[in-house]
């Protein structure tokens, strides 16, 4: 039983790092549209108002981060718009790492310094998907040359 009960959560922790690396690039859509869905609920929108506004400002929190993306050309404003949807991530990754760690890790040094490890991790991999989604070459002037 205890070797079942090892082997589920060693498969958990797999799948919740998969879903953290997968997902995050969302971070910081996520991140604005529980802020908009919290501030719509507190001003009396109801639950069903918050969720429909937390929906639509993460969704253009991600939409306009891609579009700056594909059309912002100075390397520093790209660079810029990437970091803002990198920190997020980040932070998450962090802390994420850190609440694992805490329970396996008694020595707080070590956790510190796992979660630091994981954070860079998450922050790399949004920063690499973020390159990958908004690629100089997807904005169709291929097209235009042909």
């Amino acid at each position: 039983m205890i070797l079942i009960g090892i082997l589920f959560s060693i498969a958990a922790i797999g799948f919740f790092c998969w879903l953290l690396f997968t997902l995050a690039v969302f971070a910081l859509p996520f991140f604005a549209g529980v802020t908009a869905g919290m501030w719509a609920y507190d001003t009396g929108a109801g639950w069903l108002g918050a969720i429909l506004v937390g929906a639509l400002a993460g969704g253009l929190t991600f939409g306009i981060g891609q579009l700056l993306l594909v059309f912002v050309r100075p390397l520093w404003a790209r660079v810029v718009i990437a970091l803002a949807f990198v920190a997020p991530a980040a932070i998450a990754g962090y802390h994420a790492t850190h609440g694992i760690v805490k329970h396996t890790m008694p020595s707080e040094g070590w956790q510190l310094t796992f979660s630091v490890v994981g954070a860079v991790a998450v922050g790399v991999t949004a920063l690499i998907r973020m390159a990958a989604i908004a690629t100089p070459g997807s904005t169709g002037q291929g097209l235009a040359r042909g």
